[in-house]
């Protein structure tokens, strides 16, 4: 038997990889193996720049503008040959980072001329490595976030927002506990999502994405004793927060600790669980037929009943919000913790971190496919609305309550004498005028209540979604 394992090109081995690449792929220029090794070149060339700028070591000098050019090209040009060269450097070193220099080094005699050598030495300079990776996932992160998973989650909350104002106006008899409840309007409904999802949304607008470079246990050991002079939490700082665009950590161990990658990976799984519900309820929606799934678009609903057309979409997004989230949870979880100085837990752990943005962002995707492909069903939510008339025992009771509290006399036990009325069985419209014509109300009350039906109380429901969306 042939051996998938050996076929060229290489097969995936994870859907992400495979089955689902083209809806994943805008993250592989942030969250890749190969993006975090243009990350590390990045790094390490800003590092040498930063240093050189502020002739921190004596006797060194600055960089010249053609030259600061040509080596950020490095990083403009990253390619796959830069990737195989790596690669190949990495089997000798057997340490990624430490690839990295020496890739650098072998660029620099092209770049700085017969300084080179001189100048080679400040690439990696006082660094350990993690000085330079969590800089890096910083970057990558920060990326990821804010020009692929962001605008994405952006996306579906537009599209959220225009249905619930579509369909503000569109009663919806209510299920609490599965039961028939206080109608609403589909639109409320659908706000009430859309509302969750932003709040979330713009808490992982202005997550801060720190960062640090203080060597080898955050001492600055190495550099005190290179460069005494120097003021080097300064330089630090000033590396962090005005050459990356990061938040600069001035108290940590070796690693950064990577309290704002938990927090983060919280409020992305707190949006994802919020997306879930979502999910769950439009499918729900869906079996009711509140919403017809839009035909022709090519798709095989069921394999073997033509006339199925299956919410795929809402269960597929489903899963991977599912599996995103075990990862999100278990990044949350164990990246804040470190024994002593230093263990490499967090290393492996952070590799993880594209395929959970991958589950969440694939996730969106499908939640918005589903969407698009819905028309609402006002007929079908009409006719639930009319079999449950009985909802509007709610509004009789609450009504003679308040005629009660006015001294309104004959208004005696109004919650008693309705669930007499109505509990356990179903009611029509013509029943409950009768009841309500009995109850001795004063004639305006009487018409208001009599002029009420399932569709029409739907209280402020409409107006909610226009005053907050």
């Amino acid at each position: 038997m042939t051996s998938l394992a050996d076929i060229t090109p290489p097969i995936a081995l994870g859907a992400l990889d495979g089955r689902y690449r083209k809806a994943v792929a805008p993250l592989v220029d942030h969250l890749s193996e190969a993006a975090l090794n243009r990350a590390r070149v990045h790094v390490e060339i800003e590092w040498l720049i930063h240093l050189t700028d502020r002739q921190v070591v004596p006797g060194v000098r600055q960089l010249t503008e053609a030259e600061i050019a040509r080596l950020r090209a490095i990083v403009a040009d990253f390619g796959a040959d830069d990737i195989a060269e790596l690669a190949e450097i990495e089997r000798e070193t057997v340490h990624d980072v430490k690839a990295v220099e020496y890739y650098l080094k072998r660029r620099m005699s092209t770049i700085l001329g017969e300084d080179s050598a001189q100048l080679s030495e400040l690439v990696h300079f006082c660094c350990t490595s993690e000085d330079i990776n969590n800089l890096c996932y910083a970057l990558m992160v920060k990326g990821a976030v804010e020009t692929v998973w962001l605008p994405k989650a952006e996306d579906l909350l537009e599209q959220l927002t225009g249905m619930a104002q579509e369909l503000a106006d569109v009663p919806l008899l209510s299920r609490t506990h599965g039961q028939a409840a206080t109608p609403s309007t589909m639109g409320k409904e659908i706000a009430v999502l859309a509302h969750r999802l932003r709040r979330q949304v713009r808490r992982i607008s202005t997550t801060d994405y720190l960062g640090k470079i203080n060597g080898a246990t955050g001492t600055y050991g190495a550099h005190v004793a290179a460069v005494p002079g120097a003021d080097w939490p300064a330089i630090s700082n000033s590396f962090v927060t005005d050459r990356l665009g990061l938040v600069w950590n001035p108290l940590t161990t070796q690693i950064e600790s990577h309290d704002w990658q938990a927090e983060l990976y919280s409020d992305v799984a707190r949006f994802n669980r919020i997306l879930h519900n979502l999910c769950t309820d439009m499918w729900t929606y869906i079996s009711l037929g509140y919403f017809a799934q839009v035909r022709g678009q090519g798709t095989v609903g069921s394999s073997t009943m033509p006339h199925k057309v299956n919410p795929i979409r809402f269960e597929n997004a489903e899963a991977n919000l599912e599996v995103g989230n075990a990862l999100f949870d278990v990044l949350a979880g164990t990246l804040v913790q470190s024994r002593m100085q230093r263990d490499l837990t967090d290393s492996s752990m952070q590799r993880n971190i594209g395929t959970a943005f991958g589950h969440s962002l694939l996730a969106l995707d499908n939640v918005q496919r589903g969407l698009a492909g819905l028309d609402a069903a006002p007929e079908a939510m009409a006719a639930d609305l009319d079999a449950n008339w009985e909802v509007l025992g709610e509004p009789i009771q609450s009504a003679m309550r308040a005629l009660g509290a006015q001294g309104v006399p004959g208004m005696e036990n109004p919650y008693e004498r309705l669930k007499e009325l109505t509990r356990g069985r179903r009611i029509t419209g013509d029943d409950l005028r009768e009841f309500v014509r009995g109850l001795g109300l004063p004639e305006e009350v009487e018409q208001r209540l009599l002029d009420l039906t399932p569709q029409t109380y739907v209280g402020l429901a409409p107006e909610l979604v226009r005053r907050h969306l």
